[in-house]
């Protein structure tokens, strides 16, 4: 990887023009020793790096050094520069290697263009940190070694095992077949098949992964967006879902959107709320999914989901009883 790690430190100084140590070794995530024996690398390469002493003193390059790809017009780089701020390659393990990507696409634009593309890019903001509500949106964390092993079983084509824990079960060893990887909302999912059935394993829960010189048995070509489809149709239809009858103030309905598998009917209420017949994947998501819509809806059927909310509201309304 040294080799990428010399062209972004290139990079990074023709964006700045003068860097010291310090700042070069956070960027590149290296020790301030790596980057002085990179830099000695650069030197003996033929690269005209130089160094400034001083308070304000660090590395750059002579004036005028640059490289430069041409093609790339102004709205495909600003493309470019918009996808590199999406967070989906984080999950993969590619956060690194987006950075460095966007360096060189930065470097790549003709003079003409890089201060307006690069502008543009800051005034164009995709899935940031918080909604509106300051609710944080918080990507799950899965350590490098793990992902890069997953990823390369899966790109080279080769028979993967996965040390997984899944929900409420002790973690396992199982051997299985990588199909590719999806990311929804910050979470990364392995598709892949073990012993020929389909299998989806959430990258979070996989404790570790080894990458096997055998071939995965799995066709040669996928329609990975068709595959997600119809395995998160399976998930949606599959296990113990539970089916409710409710009312819901229209103001909500998108809330109850957001958390709900599916919506099987729906009709306008005499009073103006919506009716509704909706599917959660179990009894404990049916009440989490009520209990945080408050007084905007009402659980009509089945009766033990009535039951359960109005022991939840009965123990708060206890809690907070104004003491005599």
């Amino acid at each position: 990887m040294r080799a990428d790690r010399l062209v972004s430190l290139v990079l990074l100084l023709r964006q700045h023009g003068r860097l010291s140590a310090v700042a070069l070794a956070r960027e590149l995530e290296v020790s301030t020793r790596t980057v002085l024996r990179d830099i000695e690398a650069l030197s003996s390469a033929g690269v005209p790096v130089y160094a400034e002493r001083g308070r304000h003193g660090g590395f750059a390059l002579l004036p005028g050094f640059r490289t430069e790809l041409t093609g790339l017009n102004h709205d495909e780089a600003l493309a470019l520069l918009i996808a590199g701020s999406r967070r989906g390659a984080q999950a993969f393990g590619l956060g690194s290697a987006l950075a460095s990507a966007m360096l060189k696409v930065v470097d790549a634009l003709p003079e003409s263009y890089r201060d307006t593309a690069a502008g543009a890019a800051e005034r164009l903001l995709i899935d940031p940190e918080t909604d509106l509500l300051s609710r944080r949106l918080v990507a799950e964390e899965v350590p490098d070694t793990v992902v890069a092993e997953v990823r390369r079983a899966v790109l080279a084509g080769h028979k993967l095992r996965i040390h997984y824990a899944a929900l409420d079960q002790s973690p396992k060893w199982r051997t299985v077949d990588p199909i590719g990887l999806v990311t929804v909302r910050d979470q990364g999912y392995l598709l892949a098949t073990r012993s020929g059935e389909d299998r989806t394993y959430r990258l979070s829960r996989v404790l570790a992964a080894q990458e096997l010189a055998e071939p995965a048995q799995r066709p040669d070509r996928v329609d990975l967006d068709r595959a997600w489809q119809e395995r998160s149709t399976r998930f949606r239809t599959g296990g113990d879902q539970v089916t409710v009858l409710l009312r819901v103030n229209p103001a909500r309905r998108e809330d109850l959107l957001g958390t709900a598998l599916a919506v099987r009917a729906e009709e306008p209420d005499s009073d103006g709320w919506l009716r509704m017949e909706v599917a959660f994947q179990d009894s404990r998501h049916a009440e989490w999914a009520l209990w945080q819509l408050s007084t905007n809806a009402e659980a009509l059927s089945p009766q033990w989901l009535r039951d359960s909310l109005r022991s939840r509201a009965t123990a708060l309304a206890t809690r907070y009883e104004v003491s005599s």
